[in-house]
């Protein structure tokens, strides 16, 4: 196994180059001048020219390319046009936000959609079944950006004098403060440091820092911030996965060894949990795996429109502003994890079905 995954590490090696390449020329192909972008129309031709030649977009685009492989072995993404800072820094604030919503999101799609499909396939053409299936197309048919201002619009003002009011935008509420564990712990790290930006990245997701620091108060909050946004973003992985269980558990349930199973006078819920529901997985994980991206793609929606400052919403802001050192770092990081957790569904096939050899 340990061969399987070093091999597969480096052959995304060449897949991620790829991609970094592929982004580094589309950035630059995007209609409009960064310095127009950044200054404003009025800005003069000498201007724009100082410009170029401070951020190395005077140079030709194959120079640009080899000047920031240089910077990227060097563990270095370069500094954002537009907010003048290291883009490494800005990582570290944005993507645990977006790290905490996707992973909420998943789990919620995964909790939900996986018991719905299997009940859907056990009780196929039933009631239940017809409900679930209807759920799931009008959840994979509804775009994001349209369900989350329903959402909040609902919960935010339709219900703003109820138990069930939830915050429509931000990620804590006025008068809320999420210290980070290293300094309720009391541990002294450097400021500026590399293990300075290493805890502060695990310290901005609000979820684990309260969790880790027990501020239960904090907790509450962050995830009633949490909720309006994960839920329009699963609906879709929600969907798919739940279509994807029904349809691998009918397939299952027609074998023979299900029958046989039955025969044998097992109780129900062992077929299916035991015999039925363990051999349907191996689908039901590759479907869970190829969530990830639709989680990221959209983030960028759902960050926008629950001002949530994570890297889909940045992402979408340095498109506008031509920020391309943002944009190409922002797009290597997702690409990464989701190689990653591409990786990780592979490698948990030898645990769904032992017969499987990673050779």
């Amino acid at each position: 196994m340990i061969q399987y995954a070093t091999r597969r590490i480096l052959l995304s090696i060449p897949v991620i180059f790829g991609i970094l390449l592929v982004t580094f020329v589309l950035a630059r192909s995007i209609p409009g001048d960064p310095c127009k972008a950044m200054l404003g129309e009025k800005a003069t031709a000498e201007v724009c020219e100082r410009f170029s030649r401070e951020h190395g977009l005077d140079k030709p685009i194959p120079i640009q390319f080899l000047i920031y492989m240089g910077e990227i072995a060097s563990g270095d993404f370069g500094e954002s046009i537009r907010f003048s800072r290291p883009v490494t820094i800005i990582l570290i604030e944005r993507l645990p936000t977006t790290i905490e919503l996707g992973a909420t999101a998943l789990i919620l799609a995964v909790l939900i959609g996986i018991p719905l499909g299997v009940i859907s396939a056990v009780k196929r053409n039933s009631a239940v079944d017809v409900v679930t299936m209807i759920g799931a197309n009008t959840g994979v048919s509804m775009p994001v950006y349209w369900l989350g201002l329903m959402l909040a619009y609902a919960f935010a003002l339709l219900l703003k004098d109820t138990p069930f009011w939830l915050p429509p935008a931000g990620r804590l509420s006025a008068g809320f403060v999420a210290k980070p564990f290293y300094e309720v712990f009391g541990w002294y790290v450097v400021p500026e440091s590399g293990m300075y930006h290493f805890l502060e990245f695990f310290a901005n997701m609000f979820i684990f820092n309260s969790i880790i620091t027990g501020d239960w108060k904090v907790l509450g909050d962050a995830i009633k911030h949490l909720i309006l946004p994960a839920v329009a973003l699963s609906t879709i992985p929600l969907a798919i996965i739940a279509r994807m269980t029904r349809s691998s558990m009918l397939e299952v349930l027609r074998q023979d060894y299900i029958r046989t199973a039955r025969a044998k006078g097992l109780i129900e819920r062992l077929v299916i949990l035991q015999h039925a529901f363990r051999n349907a997985l191996l689908p039901i994980a590759t479907i869970i795996g190829l969530q990830v991206g639709i989680l990221f793609s959209g983030a960028v929606l759902t960050e926008t429109i629950f001002g949530l400052a994570g890297v889909g919403r940045m992402l979408f802001e340095a498109i506008t502003a031509r920020d391309f050192p943002i944009v190409q770092a922002f797009t290597v990081v997702i690409a990464i994890i989701y190689v990653f957790i591409n990786l990780l569904v592979d490698l948990s096939y030898v645990f769904i079905d032992p017969r499987i050899r990673l050779d």
